[in-house]
């Protein structure tokens, strides 16, 4: 697999997710579309959204639902491209939003594998690859937390463990949640972090997803800064960014 091949594969997921086609993320001229449910869509997203806005870096394809299709107009025809993903463009947003009882909510870098730079990480400790079954115990803090998703245990699909004399100090999970890309989540215990477990756990999962035919991808805010670093130092590059809104209850109640 190119760099290029899972570029397209990508754009195709996102396609899937945004109710759009491949091309219109690379075309330089921003989109609205309607939002749609679609079962091939990535497992977590709750189609169809108010309103999200995915960019690939030359414009915007946003999707929103019948009543904001206007505001996501408005919005991506305002401001710049890379603006409409930070503040003080995006409290814009948030102020207009709140007509309709929404937020912005998630606000997230997606990252793929560069071919030519992912490679197997040197690492002090024991790594095993894992199959669903060997890891079943492990959906407990920390592990709960990143690498492994208690609310979709179903789709948990592979995880590569680091052990120290037999004792789990970290852990890298893979959830299979679409047909063709899977998504990689690391935890490290506090006490062995900074000793690159993170870089080699996640660098040897995505090697093992890639041998079973899938394309990993990584996700982080762009304010966590320690798993940004990860991706970059295993081999990832940043490939599109997200920002989503969410119904005001529900954002007020991730905030208690």
């Amino acid at each position: 697999m190119t760099n290029q091949d899972i570029l397209q594969i990508a754009l195709r997921q996102s396609a899937i997710d945004c109710h759009c086609q491949p091309e219109d993320f690379l075309s330089g001229e921003n989109k609205v579309v309607l939002s749609e449910k679609n079962e091939r869509a990535r497992a977590y997203l709750e189609l169809p959204f108010e309103l999200d806005l995915v960019s690939y870096g030359t414009n915007i394809v946003a999707q929103a639902s019948p009543r904001l299709l206007d505001t996501a107009a408005w919005y991506i025809g305002k401001y710049p491209v890379e603006h409409c993903f930070e503040s003080p463009n995006v409290i814009a947003l948030n102020e207009r939003l709140a007509a309709f009882d929404l937020k912005v909510c998630f606000m997230a870098e997606y990252f793929l594998p560069d071919i030519s730079v992912l490679r197997e990480r040197p690492c002090a400790y024991e790594l095993k690859v894992l199959e669903p079954e060997a890891f079943q115990e492990y959906y407990v803090t920390p592990w709960k937390n990143n690498a492994l998703c208690e609310k979709r245990r179903h789709l948990d699909a592979l995880a590569v463990g680091a052990f120290d004399h037999g004792k789990l100090i970290g852990l890298a999970g893979c959830s299979a949640d679409c047909e063709s890309m899977y998504q990689i989540g690391v935890d490290v215990l506090p006490q062995y972090r900074r000793q690159g477990i993170a870089a080699a756990i996640t660098s040897r999962l995505a090697l093992e997803t890639f041998a079973r035919g899938k394309v990993p991808f990584y996700c982080a805010a762009w304010s966590n800064l320690k798993s940004v670093r990860n991706a970059l130092t295993c081999g990832f590059k940043p490939a599109w960014v997200e920002v989503t809104a969410r119904d005001k209850n529900f954002v007020d109640e991730m905030n208690r």
